[in-house]
């Protein structure tokens, strides 16, 4: 009899496409899979685009660090959440729920919890973040990014696995993204600029502001983020932009000379299994809790990436940092094709499956 697993976590992409590459695995283990998220979350336009898994949306409120005056009403949206989930589950009736975090995810683990079923998390970041440490208790396993993060984590529980990659991104055409994008020809060498779902507004304008230096050494693709292209760049010779690109993804990531990014879990774990030179340029502790600081200092220090804080950015410091990448490019590819956490799906199924059978012995 077929396995059944309930997979959630929304809020960004970053929080639904590990979960969609365990998919493949999940369903060649046998695996019947069902996704909880929000209501209209980009969780749900993602997963009903990947299509074959049942998706059920429930009530969520955001956890904040901050005041804000939907503090005070988003904790009865998380208690409508936890009942809803807390029915789907008991329809639904998994053997596992496994959980990629945020704050779509604290109804359904603990829901999960108070009917007895086993519960895996996965932490993204160097440190963890808020919805998973309420979710910890629940939890039987934690998978970790991070190897360092292990050692945060309640004892026995932490594991290192790597962080999740879509297989599909390992199988772009450079040639089909040349046709696709129809820039320039000549010898060019192409610079991704990728700031994630929601774009990075500080990076979009950094980038702009340098465009006139970077279209004389580079063809530039601008992944801006929904609503952030700037229409008056549109016949710039060179550039392309656009709001969001995702099934030619993995064609543009095959072209790319070297990327300019955020430094995301998701994303810097994507640039690390296709080996792309990079430079990061993560979020200040102003927009975040300084967690993608961390994880650029890590990949720094193991020689993926370089680090452009962002406070420290402006147009000379962004052109010198592009070309000192450039220039070095070969050495970046090659300590990460020497990295060992590119197996993490087998990882994590193991993880799952491992506790499936004791669940059942």
């Amino acid at each position: 009899m077929a396995k059944k697993i309930v997979l959630t976590g929304g809020g960004t992409a970053g929080h639904c496409y590990p979960n969609l590459a365990l998919v493949p695995l999940l369903r060649e283990s046998g695996y019947d899979i069902t996704y909880l998220g929000s209501y209209d979350g980009i969780e749900r336009s993602l997963v009903e685009a990947y299509g074959g898994i049942s998706y059920f949306g429930i009530a969520t409120g955001k956890l904040r660090r901050y005041f804000d005056l939907k503090n005070f009403t988003d904790p009865f949206r998380v208690i409508k959440g936890f009942i809803e989930a807390r029915h789907i589950l008991k329809v639904v009736s998994p053997d596992m729920v496994f959980s990629k975090g945020g704050f779509v995810a604290v109804p359904v683990v603990k829901a999960a919890a108070s009917l007895g079923i086993p519960v895996v998390i996965h932490e993204s970041d160097m440190t963890p973040g808020l919805a998973n440490k309420l979710s910890y208790s629940s939890a039987c396993r934690i998978c970790c990014s991070f190897r360092n993060t292990v050692s945060m984590l309640p004892e026995g529980k932490g594991i290192f696995t790597g962080s999740p990659i879509r297989a599909s991104l390992l199988e772009g055409d450079a040639a089909r993204a040349r046709q696709f994008l129809g820039m320039r020809g000549g010898d060019y060498p192409f610079l991704m600029v990728i700031g994630g779902s929601q774009g990075a507004q500080h990076v979009n304008e950094a980038i702009r502001a340098a465009l006139p230096a970077l279209v004389r050494r580079f063809n530039v693709i601008h992944l801006c983020g929904k609503g952030k292209t700037d229409p008056s760049l549109n016949r710039m010779d060179g550039y392309m932009q656009y709001e969001y690109i995702s099934e030619e993804l993995a064609d543009l990531y095959a072209l790319a000379d070297i990327v300019v990014s955020r430094a995301g879990s998701n994303a810097i774990f994507e640039l690390l299994a296709l080996h792309k030179p990079n430079l990061l340029i993560p979020l200040g502790t102003g927009g975040s809790r300084g967690d993608q600081i961390l994880n650029a200092e890590d990949f720094a220090k193991n020689g993926y990436s370089k680090v452009l804080p962002e406070e420290d950015m402006n147009t000379d410091s962004l052109l010198s940092a592009i070309n000192e990448v450039y220039e070095n490019r070969q050495s970046y590819a090659d300590a990460m094709s020497r990295a060992s956490e590119n197996n993490a799906v087998s990882n994590i199924v193991n993880v799952i499956k491992d506790i499936c059978e004791k669940e059942d012995n």
